[in-house]
């Protein structure tokens, strides 16, 4: 059975635009909106370990909640990490101030799988997200859509592998090479793990999905159509027909594969409602290349936010301009980083909506005159 018993949707724009019907402007929502940039995550994260407030609903909630209380943002994305899947296999990872997050015994050997717990039961090791979410729906209050999201296969292997972020990832790119069998099997490993996981959010009341394959860009087209695409293909394949089984709403989905530009009709193609986009593809060759069926999402350069409002706004038109105001959900190419002012957040807000707004006014009174 799907989720019940939860306020009344209000604003349902994002999920119109994903399911590419027709909105009024264009919805708006920031990867990484709650975050360190919000002076009151800060106050909120500063007494816990990170990963110990990724394991409190009520701290998961609060943090998710934040960013609305300030932005009038179309969608709420539950607080958590990517990295509570390799948790859930079995392995230890830690947070460590301005390095980030840690793995004490990566995987060195194929051997090393075998440490990996092969059955999961995402109930039991991941139930804590499903909580935030369930709590966080009760607290939306019906505002905003709330979106659940999981880290791709490749990307949560190269964290696996390399133990911590990296700049080559090459430990993990010579698995490719060197054991590609055993890639396949740490891949289908996560890809089982993700569905359920994924699946799950949505039973707690996720009313969409984001999948990041953030580490796409690593991979040249070649490696990416082997060792990346067939587990996002199967993942979104797989999430639609266990949702259907149960009875549970399907959703729509996301794929955000960063840096992958040479994939992205295959993107297109996957079975996703939406394809997410980094700032380095320009909004008019990404819809050229999609086609009429997809709603794009991004892609604003995250550092455009570091330039004065006025400026932010003339961006912000350009790419409404370039991917249209329908079928589109507006977002950055990435998540906001720590230093970013507040104030400039809420006036790419506003600018969406404002120039949005403005431009379907536009296009509107162009479609009455030539029919």
């Amino acid at each position: 059975m799907g989720p019940t018993g939860f306020p009344q949707l209000k604003n349902d724009t994002f999920l119109r635009a994903a399911q590419g019907e027709e909105t009024e402007y264009t919805p708006v929502w920031c990867m990484r909106q709650a975050g360190r940039y919000l002076p009151e995550f800060r106050e909120t994260r500063a007494a816990q370990d990170f990963f110990a407030t990724c394991r409190s609903p009520e701290a998961c909630c609060e943090l998710t909640l934040q960013p609305l209380r300030r932005f009038p943002l179309d969608a709420a994305i539950i607080f958590s990490d990517i990295l509570v899947v390799p948790q859930a296999l079995g392995m230890e990872v830690m947070m460590v101030p301005s390095k980030g997050p840690t793995f004490p015994e990566p995987l060195k050997e194929v051997e090393d799988l075998l440490k990996l717990h092969q059955k999961v039961d995402v109930a039991a090791e991941l139930g804590y997200v499903f909580k935030a979410i369930t709590l966080t729906r009760h607290k939306l209050e019906g505002k905003v859509p709330l979106i659940g999201f999981s880290g791709a296969p490749w990307t949560l292997m190269t964290y696996m592998i390399e133990g911590g972020s990296s700049k080559t990832m090459a430990k993990a790119k010579a698995w490719l090479y060197r054991y590609p069998e055993a890639s396949r099997r740490l891949l289908t490993l996560l890809t089982d793990v993700i569905v359920d996981y994924l699946v799950g959010q949505v039973a707690a009341g996720a009313q969409a999905l984001q999948l990041f394959e953030s580490h796409a860009g690593y991979l040249g087209p070649e490696q990416f159509a082997e060792f990346a695409l067939p587990f996002i293909q199967s993942i979104v394949k797989r999430v639609k027909n266990k949702l259907r089984e149960n009875a549970v709403p399907v959703v729509p989905m996301i794929v955000f594969a960063k840096d992958a530009h040479y994939a992205l009709e295959d993107l297109a193609e996957s079975g996703f409602e939406v394809v997410g986009l980094d700032w380095t593809i320009c909004p008019q060759d990404a819809r050229r290349r999609t086609g009429k069926e997809i709603t794009l999402q991004g892609n604003l350069d995250p550092c455009a936010l570091y330039a004065p409002k006025e400026k932010i706004g003339e961006l912000v038109k350009k790419m409404l301009e370039g991917f249209g105001s329908q079928r589109y959900i507006a977002n950055l190419g990435h998540g906001l980083y720590p230093d970013m002012s507040p104030e400039n957040v809420g006036a790419f807000v506003d600018a969406v909506h404002m120039h949005s707004r403005h431009l379907n006014k536009l296009q509107n009174t162009l479609g009455h005159q030539s029919s």
